[in-house]
């Protein structure tokens, strides 16, 4: 593989050493001090994540206080980047964010930390490739829902297989659609499966409750890093982390309390500011306001773009943040599930975007309904096959708008539903017309239980052209229902998407001419 040295520009360098230099150093605890006497180890992996034409975050965790070193090049020629420290402050988690890299190369960054002796510790390499800016192939997967349902690392199946098929399709970027963690649902030692079968789970600190602290938040993330399967994915391609709402608690939304026996704070935004900052120390985000301390909401953003190319284009959503309340969704005024912002800002971008390809990830579906309650909706259908409603509004705004600036070639990708399946929307079966027809693709979980179908709401003129699902809700991952999407982009820019299960088979494939 190419190597990084001679592409490194002296700004690069300062940009990383200011992350470094904005970190405040924390006195370490007896336990990081002992460790620290020895030699500081990777016991999580590493990972890069928010790769572009020229940009890209590395990440690591240490088993000690320690400064993340970069180390790039081959032989005699190396070069070296000191990033910041790594305390109990982040959880022993740190980044560097790298820029002015070139265009359509593959690197190997191989990362470790110093003590502050200087004593180098363990070391291992991150790889990934930045996006071409001429008309060449490129390919991605995405799925959702990870270590959900109490179905965690079973080591009688082999962990997190779904992590391998997905990086044995060699990729250029894993999209990681939400529910990267299961916050409100415990890992028990076993579980007994409804046909008797024993499910055994891999267990550590911090899993057996629904999480509340901080730490214990931090601890769902570090359960996922056990397993030899992500920490292979993640080293080996680059990821693209969305949030929804298990990262937190199931379907919570902003100044919601909390009923439920289970928890000691019942202050959901509570919960959500501990929960974000636990989820910004554990994935590789690009936003640079990211990497800062604090509460972990303001100023970073989750919603963002992630330019892959000449072809492709990847608009991340935060579908969490913003949200009203659940309600039943028939307020005729229109509610939030984006906020004005994040609204102008993905209408604004799409608008300007030149790639091929337009993909809007996000982390809850358009047209399914998905319940809170007997009442409530979680996501913005609302069952009323009418004129949108609720938040319905918003995203019938944004579809307005898309079909009034010309744009062509947008693609919706999500997860969320634990099942998989492909729906065409279109204004000649809707009740709301003024859009262009769509594709919206719907891959999870890879490890949590499945379920499935779900009602579709007639709004958008969605229709079912394959689904995959349970045979019974909360069905065990032993059965292989696990799925998750590939998408590849050719040359000329032809995009084939696939909906695939647990041992990588193809289900369902369909062939996009791009429009011009």
């Amino acid at each position: 593989m190419t190597t990084l040295g001679k592409h490194l520009h002296r700004r690069t360098l300062f940009r990383a050493g200011a992350l470094g230099a904005g970190a405040t150093l924390v006195p370490a605890t007896n336990a990081a001090a002992s460790l620290v006497s020895r030699r500081l180890e990777l016991p999580y992996g590493v990972q890069s994540g928010d790769v572009t034409t020229r940009e890209a975050v590395l990440w690591a965790r240490s088993s000690g206080r320690g400064r993340l070193i970069a180390e790039f090049g081959s032989g005699r020629h190396r070069t070296r980047i000191r990033g910041p420290w790594a305390t109990a402050e982040t959880d022993f988690t740190a980044k560097i964010a790298l820029d002015r890299l070139a265009p359509g190369r593959e690197y190997d960054v191989r990362l470790s930390f110093e003590d502050e002796r200087g004593r180098r510790g363990e070391s291992q390499v991150a790889s990934f490739a930045t996006a071409s800016e001429w008309r060449t192939p490129t390919s991605f997967v995405w799925t959702g829902d990870s270590c959900g349902q109490g179905w965690g690392i079973n080591p009688d199946l082999g962990g997190l297989v779904g992590y391998r098929r997905m990086l044995e399709t060699r990729p250029d970027f894993f999209l990681h659609s939400g529910d990267t963690i299961y916050a409100d649902g415990p890992i028990a030692r076993t579980v007994t499966e409804p046909d008797g079968q024993i499910w055994r789970n891999v267990v550590a600190e911090g899993v057996g409750k629904v999480a509340e602290s901080l730490d214990e938040y931090r601890g769902r993330h570090r359960y996922t890093h056990l397993d030899h399967n992500f920490r292979q994915l993640a080293a080996a391609v680059p990821i693209l982390a969305q949030w929804d709402d298990h990262e937190t608690r199931n379907n919570w939304y902003p100044g919601q309390i909390i009923e439920d026996d289970r928890y000691t704070e019942k202050r959901v935004d509570v919960l959500a500011l501990r929960a974000r900052r636990a989820w910004q120390e554990y994935q590789p985000i690009a936003d640079p306001r990211a990497h800062r301390r604090g509460d972990g909401f303001a100023p970073a953003r989750i919603y963002r773009k992630v330019e892959r190319g000449r072809h492709l284009d990847v608009f991340c959503l935060d579908m969490r943040t913003f949200k009203d309340p659940n309600t039943s969704g028939l307020e005729p005024g229109g509610t939030h599930i984006l906020g004005a912002e994040q609204t102008d800002w993905l209408i604004r971008e799409v608008r300007r975007s030149r790639a091929t390809w337009k993909v809007v990830a996000a982390d809850l579906p358009l047209g399914l309904v998905v319940p809170d309650g007997a009442v409530n909706q979680e996501s913005l259908a609302n069952r009323d096959p009418g004129a949108p409603l609720g938040k319905e509004l918003e995203i019938a705004g944004v579809l307005q708008a898309f079909k009034r600036a010309g744009v062509r070639n947008v693609v919706w990708m999500t997860a969320d539903v634990h099942y998989c399946a492909a729906h065409h929307y279109d204004p000649a079966r809707a009740a709301f017309t003024d859009f262009d027809p769509f594709w919206e693709f719907v891959a999870g979980p890879i490890a949590a239980g499945t379920f499935g179908p779900n009602e579709l709401d007639a709004t958008f003129g969605p229709e079912v052209v394959f689904s995959k699902y349970a045979a019974a809700p909360n069905e065990s991952p032993r059965t292989g229902n696990q799925f998750f999407g590939h998408a590849a982009i050719d040359a000329e820019g032809l995009l084939t998407v696939s909906l695939r299960d647990l041992s990588g088979a193809v289900l369902f494939s369909k062939e996009l001419e791009p429009e011009v």
